[in-house]
């Protein structure tokens, strides 16, 4: 599923959030947005899925002008902060997020476990999250993000505050979600994580800096490491 975002632009009263804003997501790649707390990585996700408007300029996902409610059908969306219902199971969760998409329960059933075995919490399906790990909430986060089979998976620093261990663990998820012909969009702020990205684009102070192969940005820069792409980003911009 291809996003093509064009000279967008977002102001929250006084203050510019994103200036000007060009990017296309190609179908079936990992892009990453890559930049530190505050550059507008959050807000640029919340356009793309339609919670908010842009002031300027367009969105489009596939053929579908952004906001549009048609979008709901092919985008899978997690938060960077869970939004679970602790008192209830695993199971009861999707259930419930599976008919916020108007699943049919025969056909929601059916897709549960093999979302649940995909980021290895069938077993624990049955216990109420409020026993959940943090790391497994990340994983029944993304098995809500997934419930619907969706062609576009976005996904917002979906592994900060776990461990190195599972978080290579969720990657191998990504990965094996591409092969499945998935579009995935991960926004982080870890810079290891680039290199897990077909093309990343990075976004400093509400702009785009670069957006390309990791292999290409690196080559940019003296030292290659990505971290000098953001420094001349401030030298310019300060």
């Amino acid at each position: 599923m291809q996003v093509c975002i064009d000279h967008v632009s977002k102001k929250f009263k006084k203050q510019q959030v994103l200036k000007d804003i060009n990017m296309k997501i190609e179908n079936n790649e990992i892009f990453g947005l890559i930049g530190p707390s505050g550059a507008g990585k959050t807000t640029l996700i919340r356009l793309v899925i339609g919670a908010i408007e842009a002031d300027n300029g367009t969105i489009q996902i596939g053929d579908i002008q952004i906001p549009s409610l048609d979008a709901l059908k092919i985008i899978g969306y997690m938060p960077q902060n869970e939004a679970l219902y602790e008192d209830l199971s695993g199971y009861d969760n999707l259930m419930f997020f599976g008919s916020m998409y108007g699943m049919k329960k025969a056909e929601l059933k059916k897709r549960l476990q093999g979302v649940l075995e995909l980021v290895e919490l069938w077993d624990a399906s049955r216990k109420k999250v409020s026993t959940y790990s943090g790391g497994m909430k990340k994983r029944l986060s993304l098995a809500a993000a997934l419930i619907a089979e969706p062609s576009l998976l976005i996904l917002d620093e979906p592994t900060v505050g776990i461990d190195p261990l599972l978080r290579r663990k969720i990657w191998e998820q990504f990965r094996q979600l591409k092969s499945l012909g998935k579009t995935i969009i991960i926004t982080t702020h870890v810079m290891d994580e680039a290199e897990m990205c077909d093309r990343v684009a990075l976004i400093n102070n509400g702009g785009i800096i670069a957006c390309d192969g990791l292999d290409t940005l690196l080559s940019r820069t003296k030292n290659h490491l990505i971290e000098d792409l953001f420094i001349e980003s401030e030298e310019i911009n300060p």
